[in-house]
């Protein structure tokens, strides 16, 4: 029995590594992203709301892999719990590389109708 529990450890990491080494496709994680809802709080590109905490900003750097599927499955705060009934972990991985696909915005300096 202890060898079992140890196979499901085993096999547990090994599909951990291989979605953390497998980037997603951000086409898919796009369309899962608008259709799922996740754009209602944190924005149609991850801009989230502001300075509000509970809708903060998820791209253009989301967080690794492992943390977001961690967070969507025991959120903190007024996020509710998605399980993987709900998204898998590869679709996970899919809207996380859409948002690690979204530019970084220009800078403010850049911007001419905030520098007149």
């Amino acid at each position: 029995m202890k060898n079992f529990g140890l196979g499901i450890a085993v096999l547990a990491l090994t599909q951990v590594f291989a979605l953390a080494q497998n980037a997603g496709d951000a086409e898919n994680g796009k369309r899962l992203f608008l259709k799922d809802g996740c754009y209602e709080c944190h924005g149609t590109v991850g801009q989230g709301a502001g300075a509000n905490p509970v809708a903060p900003k998820l791209a253009p750097k989301p967080m690794a892999l492992t943390a977001l599927i961690t967070y969507v499955r025991k959120p903190a705060g007024n996020m509710p719990p998605y399980t993987s009934k709900v998204i898998s972990d590869a679709q996970l991985a899919d809207a996380r590389a859409y948002l690690a696909s979204i530019p970084e915005p220009p800078p403010v300096k850049n911007i001419p109708l905030l520098n007149p």
